[in-house]
């Protein structure tokens, strides 16, 4: 083994720094650093007067140890709610249990400053167990009461912000739900010999739905029909909305033909849609003919779910209208066109897809046509408001499954009395 002294040439002499300074530290003495701590301490008697206290915590007061020690209590350097504090939570807990952790009090700082201070005081017993003398830390709590008041402005900011943020939602919704229903009928008309009934279902109420429908007169004893849907939401689709619902009670006016008519719309949506953003929608569009005991319904469809009726004998189906395209995204289109009846007590159900393209159940699975045939076949034939009521019931079981507006528009006409319905029926089967 080698010894080394310090002759040694070879001795690093920043050893020697590092020795003195860690001999300079064992040499410091305890009372040293319990004076000049980090932190305030001070030891109280039980009733409360300074016994002892180092420094740090004179220089956070501005007090000369002669001030401090023999002569106050620990609750004369609190201010008037520290006390308050002090005397009803901080005292009591103390005794109960001896000792306290991180308490947040405000002490008097020097010119006459609110200093916040974090107290942790522990009680010291005799060996017999009776309290002698009370110890205490203080810890200065400015910067941590500073990040906390910056803390809850930031928060009291943020839940302004939230509450304004919830109030212009609510005024959006408000002008959206009006906007909405500026874009449908405020009522139907009454129609002689026909009842009608109708339902929207908004999927969002902060966003404009594409889907329409209108029942209106186009002379003294015909009226027309439409339902439709246009593509996307918001207020482009507002846009193509309102601009196909004029477009068809225009054309209705002059051409007695669906076909006619649903070309003129596409026409228009072709040219003012072509050329940018491309818009396009479906519609179900058709004239009614009253008759003095049936309804004569002549309609037309582009890209549209078949209509579905429900008849006074309890059956239904679809009145079938394959191959109708697209509205507005061809320059010519061709559309489909279908026929039939209503006699008393058969109801005429047009829709848009946010009905049939519901998800259902764990495997969020399409609702589709053939449910919705069922659905209307188990339904008693009641007449278009009845009918209505039943798919709304059944829109509000879909919960979260329905996350695209849906519109009904229902026709129908009323049922005799029971005796000559009955009668009615058995003709028809017959």
């Amino acid at each position: 083994m080698m010894c080394r002294t310090d002759q040694d040439p070879d001795r690093d002499p920043d050893l020697d720094t590092t020795d003195a300074a860690f001999i300079s530290l064992l040499e410091d003495s305890a009372e040293d650093l319990y004076d000049q701590a980090p932190c305030g301490y001070l030891s109280t008697l039980m009733d409360g007067t300074i016994a002892k206290i180092n420094a740090t915590l004179l220089n956070w007061l501005g007090l000369e140890r002669s001030q401090v020690v023999g002569r106050i209590r620990f609750t004369d350097l609190l201010t008037v709610g520290g006390k308050l504090y002090h005397e009803t939570h901080f005292a009591p807990m103390l005794r109960m249990q001896g000792e306290i952790n991180g308490i947040a009090l405000d002490i008097k700082a020097a010119g006459k400053q609110r200093m916040p201070v974090l107290v942790t005081s522990k009680v010291k017993t005799s060996e017999d167990g009776e309290p002698m003398l009370v110890r205490t830390t203080v810890f200065d709590a400015r910067d941590r009461r500073a990040y906390e008041t910056e803390l809850l402005r930031s928060r009291r900011a943020a839940d302004e912000a939230r509450r304004q943020a919830e109030a212009d939602r609510e005024r959006l919704q408000e002008a959206l739900a009006v906007l909405q229903q500026s874009l449908l009928p405020a009522e139907l008309p009454a129609v002689p010999g026909l009842e009608a009934a109708s339902y929207y279902h908004t999927a969002s109420p902060d966003l404009l739905g594409g889907d329409f429908y209108d029942l209106f007169p186009v002379g003294t004893d015909r009226w027309a029909f439409f339902l439709g849907d246009v593509c996307g939401k918001g207020p482009q689709a507002a846009a193509v909305t309102s601009l196909t619902r004029y477009t068809l009670r225009a054309a209705a006016l002059h051409d007695p033909d669906p076909v006619n008519v649903l070309s003129t719309l596409n026409t228009v949506l072709h040219e003012r849609y072509s050329s940018g953003d491309a818009r396009y929608c479906t519609v179900v569009f058709g004239f009614l003919e009253p008759g003095s005991d049936r309804v004569g319904v002549h309609l037309a469809s582009g890209g549209h779910p078949s209509a579905l009726i429900q008849r006074a004998n309890g059956t239904a189906h679809y009145l079938p209208t394959p191959g109708g395209m697209l509205i507005g995204v061809l320059p010519g289109a061709q559309f489909t066109t279908a026929r039939t009846e209503l006699l008393p007590g058969d109801t005429l159900l047009l829709y848009t897809d946010g009905l049939t393209e519901a998800r259902i159940g764990p495997d969020r699975a399409l609702y589709g046509d053939d449910a919705l045939h069922d659905f209307t076949s188990a339904q008693p034939p009641a007449g278009p408001q009845a009918l209505v009521t039943a798919l709304r019931q059944l829109l509000a079981g879909f919960g979260a499954g329905l996350d695209d507006d849906t519109a009904l528009l229902a026709l129908g006409v009323p049922a005799p009395p029971h005796g000559h319905l009955a009668a009615l029926i058995s003709e028809d089967l017959t």
